[in-house]
């Protein structure tokens, strides 16, 4: 048996042809940057999403930075940030000059938790960051209503749920404004790097359009300091041509997700994903949590199956912010988390059968490690 993580070259060969004419497309069309595939697929994903305006940049990390940018946040400001998610979130508000402030999740969804936000709000604040995490949207009602409250910008880092639902709701229309991430593996995934930011808000969609382009909406002539990061022709029409197969793609990771759910339910010492009533994950990431994860994965490695962990260090314990003196402890919800969690197989070509044989593995090695 073998069965790996996320079987990239499976996914895109699943829609081989539609990928070849849409690159054949952008070679023979001459023009390679800001073109018309870049403006197609933002129309396209907007009406996916629901808002007015979606608009193309360079990658995931980008899209969080010029958002921030572009509502004038800086040095001397603070963002919230949730505690438990990938580092790419704090760096964007590093790279503003403003200051992460990290607030710790709900321990069953792995969010940001609304209830401890308003204890971090201060007069330096200037936007709250909620990530859905692992393809699971935050709880973003109450966020909204803090945000209302204190005069605060909500971005959605929506980088792993695309599609996802909050309350029938799509991701990419729940806050002010929404950053994804278009990188190879997650649910909508270019050949490359590549990202996008949504919203409704026509003035904020001119100014980033802006920003992404040298802060230049006419050739050589530069209202703002702006920066270079632009989708490019190429990803863009990728993803205009795998768009229509994604929810189809998400229902496939959600049928895996149930085998798991069904097939590891009752085993005390491993903790499965909790999906609140109003929550409609997509699966980017299945994610358990096992005291013993490290020898668990060595166990799953051993039996043919691949696993990652997401992640293994929270930002906070990072070198690279260690300035801020978060010493261990400080935040123990995240810090839990990331000592435990441990990802299984998904991916929208995984068969059923695979699915199971990862349950017995899984089952398999659980039962061992419990009873040494």
């Amino acid at each position: 048996m073998s069965i790996p993580f996320l079987d990239l070259k499976a996914i895109n060969l699943t829609q081989q042809d539609e990928i070849e004419q849409a690159t054949r497309r952008v070679l023979h069309s001459g023009w390679y940057v800001l073109g018309k595939e870049v403006s197609a697929f933002e129309e396209a994903f907007a009406a996916y999403c629901g808002t007015k305006h979606a608009i193309g940049v360079a990658n995931g990390l980008d899209a969080i930075f010029l958002l921030l940018k572009a509502y004038g946040v800086g040095p001397g400001d603070e963002v919230i940030v949730p505690s438990n998610t990938y580092i790419a979130t704090w760096l964007a508000a590093s790279h503003c000059g403003a200051t992460p402030v990290p607030v710790e999740p709900v321990e069953g969804t792995y969010n940001l938790d609304p209830a401890r936000v308003e204890a971090a709000i201060t007069p330096r604040t200037r936007a709250i960051i909620p990530v859905h995490l692992y393809g699971q949207t935050a709880d973003m009602d109450p966020l909204m209503a803090l945000a209302a409250k204190h005069n605060l910008k909500v971005i959605e880092d929506a980088a792993q749920a695309h599609g996802a639902l909050y309350r029938g709701r799509k991701v990419g229309a729940l806050g002010h404004a929404a950053a994804f991430s278009f990188y190879p593996g997650k649910n909508l995934g270019a050949l490359g790097d590549a990202g996008g930011i949504t919203t409704d808000d026509d003035e904020l969609a001119l100014k980033l359009r802006t920003l992404r382009n040298y802060g230049s909406q006419k050739k050589y002539h530069n209202e703002l300091a702006g920066y270079n990061s632009r989708l490019d022709e190429l990803q863009a029409a990728v993803l205009s041509a795998k768009l229509p197969a994604l929810d189809g793609q998400n229902r496939a990771r959600a049928a895996i997700a149930a085998i798991y759910d069904q097939g590891l339910a009752g085993i005390a010492s491993l903790r499965l994903p909790e999906v609140p009533e109003w929550a409609e994950p997509v699966w980017h990431l299945y994610v358990v949590r096992h005291a013993q994860r490290d020898a668990l994965a060595a166990r799953l490695a051993d039996a043919g199956v691949g696993t990652l962990v997401h992640y293994p260090l929270p930002p906070h314990r990072q070198p690279a912010y260690a300035d801020l003196g978060l010493a261990e402890g400080t935040l123990p919800i995240s810090e839990a988390i990331h000592r435990e969690v441990l990802s299984l197989p998904m991916g929208p070509t995984m068969t059923e059968d695979q699915a199971r044989q990862v349950v017995l593995a899984v089952r398999a090695a659980v039962a061992a490690l419990d009873a040494a």
